[in-house]
């Protein structure tokens, strides 16, 4: 095509990829007019209308509102103006696309009544607030007379789902399951039976006392972080950064009990290990009573935030750490 070229209406459809009516009707709307018009009437268009015919095409078929195309073609705004605004509105529709089809899927699955339509759409729609009221409430009535204590309940609650602002279908779909979840009463009642017996009894109950709730959370953080980076540099265990790293770990373990951590406490803490290891290798516990409680909460929140439970960076190395502490043993 040359730039002084004319062509007739026919042609500038196929070259633009309209059919003829639609590029008689921007024509007709004022937006594309023909480069000239014969004495019979006839449209005729330039290559500089034929491509802006090719841009119409492009804005509309991305939705883009005939009035803001005409804006962009005359110069009172800009096509970036343009596709930034359009963008926005896209990417609002598919974040409702995705809440749709969320709900959809748990409706299909479950084979929903109306009833719980409405619900979950409900659950899917809900503010940062909203989310927040409703995972406090959760954890108010499921910490209610738990006999444990109460630093242990506020660690617990400290796991809550954080739904991103652009959440995948599958976050949607585990907020809409988890949501639903913690609304209900049966729920509620089964994760505070299951936290309740799990820990007042030996060794949950140990587990779940301040002193190694503390050592857990703050002041043993600080020492497993040494140990993973050590881990992560590729240090063998026998190396004395790695010895230094995992006596300090047994140091603070056997403070919690009162003890010190001899030569023979840590060869017993690797034998323990060792055990631990075994039993999980040969026959992984498997307790299908967390699996649909408490377990069932913190997978969920997992699949919500976007990372594994417990907001862990990845499986502590147990093995190596045990042979650490072997190697820390003198005469080992």
């Amino acid at each position: 095509m040359h730039d002084n070229d004319l062509y007739p209406i026919g042609d500038a459809a196929r070259r633009s990829g309209l059919s003829v009516s639609a590029v008689r009707f921007y024509s007709d709307a004022g937006v594309i007019p023909p480069t000239r018009l014969t004495g019979a009437g006839y449209r005729l268009y330039d290559v500089h209308a034929i491509a802006r015919l090719e841009l119409v095409r492009t804005l509309r078929e991305l939705d883009a509102g005939l009035e803001d195309i005409r804006q962009v073609l005359d110069g009172e705004r800009t096509l970036h103006d343009l596709l930034t605004a359009h963008l926005g509105i896209v990417e609002r529709q598919e974040r409702g696309l995705r809440a749709r089809r969320a709900v959809l899927r748990t409706l299909v699955r479950q084979e929903g009544t109306a009833a719980q339509a409405a619900l979950l759409h409900k659950l899917v729609s809900m503010t940062d607030e909203e989310r927040e009221r409703l995972v406090d409430d959760f954890w108010n009535e499921v910490g209610e007379g738990l006999d444990v204590p109460p630093v242990f309940v506020e660690r617990l609650r400290q796991l809550r789902p954080q739904l991103p602002e652009d959440p995948t279908a599958a976050q949607l779909e585990a907020w809409i399951e988890l949501a639903d979840l913690v609304s209900g009463r049966e729920f509620r009642t089964a994760v505070h039976d299951y936290l309740q017996v799990t820990y007042t009894t030996e060794p949950g109950k140990l587990f779940a006392a301040s002193p190694v709730q503390e050592f857990m959370y703050e002041t043993g953080v600080p020492i497993m972080e040494d140990i993973l980076s050590v881990h992560r540099s590729g240090e063998p265990a026998e190396s004395p950064r790695a010895r230094e790293a995992v006596v300090r770990l047994a140091d603070a373990a056997a403070a919690l009990g009162g003890a010190r951590s001899t030569a023979g406490y840590r060869d017993n803490l690797a034998s323990y290990l060792v055990e631990l290891i075994r039993l999980e290798e040969e026959e992984p516990v498997e307790d299908p009573w967390f699996d649909s409680t408490h377990g069932r909460y913190t997978s969920l929140v997992a699949v919500i935030n976007g990372g594994p439970p417990g907001g862990e960076e990845g499986p502590v190395p147990w093995p190596w750490i045990m042979a650490a502490l072997r190697a820390s043993v003198p005469g080992d």
